[in-house]
């Protein structure tokens, strides 16, 4: 990769703790309810930790921006590694008979993941010379490296003892915190530099102008008219992707009569976003807007869940793979870009926490309509046409958004 060759010791050392943060994060995550459920625990209040762990990593999303800009990154993220440590220590000593602690545990692991999540974020968008289009690209690149061998590694070390996969969650956790937080990721901080001009009336952190990426003061009429359509599509975006957790499933177990239809889709998908999406971003499509990207991500949604309107068994399945990984790699980063190249220098991490929010939104809207959806339509073809109509919209949606040119150099 280009980009890692390019980038600088301080943005390398981030995305390798991107790499073992998850790693470790989905060898742990899967196996979550599974080993809840063996110490005991009812599945309706297993189903409801885990829930809570997503639900405390999104719902401090917004908090954990604010932070960042107030404090810095280096300090939000010496409190991530704190309080992610602190949570896997707790959830080692609760169970079934010490619910304090596991409620506990998993509430420190969620925040401190948010945490953690939004400073490497604001500091790898940060870097001097990289732009941000890279550097989430080399970020999600990095991060689904780890979703996909990171259950495979869990499911080898469970065997041994769950107790074995926090310990390793802890030494990793520990291990990168005192690297990153003692070194000088810090300094990277000021190197992102505005690529616009500085005057007597330009504020030195004004935000470009949202409808030409021009200097000049933002006015609440501006950030309305860019953030408004930015949060809907972010709203939409989790919302359409979370159905893969929700309505393909059970469809994929209909349409080929195998429970092992769904991990063939996931595992094709987090294979393909590695292999060729940092390439896709920063390469083949280095010079388009992240608008037109959007607007391509969503029309590749409406494609991908089209393709299952047949209700063609595998034929239908396998076609979906391609498009629905297109508008993966497409969306995810492109909103963040979006949101970053939009906002006041000293604001990223309010702009990435934002985005984080908007998204935990969706799932939760994701999440509920879906299953509401999936009783309705009683195995016919009218789930996807909707899911297909939302993502022409989300599509149209894109439109409204102005071009906004990167402020990185």
């Amino acid at each position: 990769m280009n980009g890692w060759r390019g980038a600088s010791p301080t943005a390398r050392l981030l995305l390798v703790a991107v790499l073992l943060t998850g790693l470790t994060t989905f060898m742990f995550l899967p196996l979550l309810a599974i080993e809840l459920t063996a110490q005991g625990i009812p599945a309706g209040r297993t189903g409801f930790l885990v829930g809570l762990l997503a639900f405390s990593s999104q719902a401090f999303s917004l908090l954990s921006g604010l932070l960042v800009d107030r404090l810095g990154p280096r300090r939000v993220m010496a409190a991530g590694f704190l309080l992610r440590i602190a949570g896997y220590v707790l959830l080692g000593l609760g169970g079934a008979g010490r619910p304090a602690p596991l409620v506990a545990g998993i509430v420190a692991v969620g925040v401190g993941g948010s945490m953690l999540g939004l400073s490497t974020k604001t500091l790898l968008v940060s870097q001097e010379g990289s732009d941000p289009r890279t550097m989430l690209a080399l970020r999600s690149t990095f991060v689904n490296i780890g979703v996909v061998v990171g259950p495979a590694l869990g499911a080898l070390v469970y065997p041994l003892g769950f107790r074995y996969i926090l310990a390793a969650c802890v030494l990793s956790h520990l291990v990168l915190g005192i690297g990153l937080v003692s070194g000088r990721t810090a300094a990277a901080v000021p190197g992102r530099t505005a690529a616009k001009p500085t005057g007597p009336g330009t504020a030195p952190d004004a935000a470009p102008d949202a409808a030409g990426g021009g200097p000049g003061d933002v006015t609440r009429r501006t950030l309305l008219r860019h953030w408004a359509p930015l949060a809907a599509l972010g709203v939409a975006y989790w919302a359409i992707y979370s159905q893969l957790n929700v309505l393909l499933p059970i469809a994929a177990n209909e349409l080929t009569g195998s429970t092992a239809a769904i991990s063939v889709v996931f595992t094709a998908n987090g294979l393909l976003v590695v292999l060729f999406q940092y390439t896709l971003l920063s390469r083949v499509l280095r010079r388009a807007t992240a608008r037109t990207l959007l607007a391509l991500g969503f029309l590749a949604f409406a494609c991908a869940y089209a393709v299952l309107i047949p209700l063609a068994g595998w034929y239908s399945l396998l076609a979906f793979v391609l498009p629905v990984t297109l508008a993966e790699m497409l969306i995810g980063p492109s909103l963040d870009e979006q949101a970053v190249n939009a906002t006041a220098l000293r604001r990223t991490g309010l702009a990435l926490g934002t985005m984080s929010a908007a998204g935990a939104l969706g799932s939760l809207l994701g999440s509920s309509l879906g299953g509401q959806l999936l009783q309705a339509s009683r195995g016919g073809s009218r789930a996807w046409v909707l899911l297909v109509g939302c993502s022409l919209a989300a599509a149209a949606i894109c439109l409204l958004l102005p071009k906004v040119r990167t402020r990185h150099a």
